[in-house]
């Protein structure tokens, strides 16, 4: 069954290239591949894939240039980035995230689990433009301040309805700490982070289930 969308594959390393490809053609994609940086910025721009998939160490420019790059022009802005890197140390993991990445994932993974994820994100991303967030059995109607779970409403504070809103607009997306607080909060208001850890364990406890996931010494992400 074809899938909605094409991925942009950039890596250096053949063998991840022709694994992770085959089991994205086999799944149903359109998989473009770039061996470099450069390749990666002339491909995106010729076939403005749905997706794309970074390493993080390439020749040329790095992952991290690429994602940067794209994210400064108005046709890449909503598109799915993601980096598949050998790099985990946090220093890396937020540089990359901070460019605009929607998630950052570390190699080793296995074909089934990165597939698992890829599809998670095509399938739960929503459409632009609709005020109505159906995730699973959690339905976030952002026009009328409204929240059910499992057709029961929960009833949410308005910062908190906001901070669920903003976390389940991107599915899987990891959005940093800073990034929250300006979304939510603003920049006239000072807060802590504390006042983030709060406001998600209350919407975990009102909901009933643990839809957001903390990322240590990052930010947050929706998953449910």
């Amino acid at each position: 069954m074809s899938k909605a969308g094409k991925i942009l594959l950039a890596d250096d390393e053949p063998d991840i290239l022709e694994i992770v490809s085959y089991n994205l053609i086999a799944e149903g994609y359109e998989v473009i591949c770039a061996k470099n940086g450069n390749e990666a910025l002339e491909l995106a721009k010729d076939h403005v894939p749905s997706m794309i998939i970074l390493d993080v160490m390439m020749p040329g420019k790095n992952g991290i240039d690429v994602c940067k790059i794209l994210r400064s022009q108005p046709q890449f802005k909503d598109t799915v980035i993601i980096f598949l890197s050998a790099l985990g140390d946090e220093k890396t993991e937020i540089s990359g995230l901070e460019t605009g990445a929607d998630d950052y994932i570390t190699k080793p993974i296995s074909p089934k689990v990165l597939i698992s994820k890829v599809n998670a994100l095509f399938r739960r991303v929503p459409k632009e433009g609709n005020p109505v967030l159906q995730l699973g059995d959690l339905l976030i109607n952002r026009e009328k301040y409204n929240v059910m779970y499992k057709e029961h409403p929960v009833t949410l504070a308005r910062k908190e309805f906001e901070l669920l809103s903003l976390l389940a607009s991107k599915p899987g997306k990891v959005f940093l700490r800073n990034e929250i607080l300006e979304k939510v909060w603003g920049t006239e208001v000072i807060v802590g982070d504390r006042t983030i850890d709060v406001h998600v364990r209350k919407i975990r406890q009102k909901i009933g289930v643990d839809c957001i996931s903390t990322v240590k010494g990052v930010g947050y992400k929706f998953e449910l």
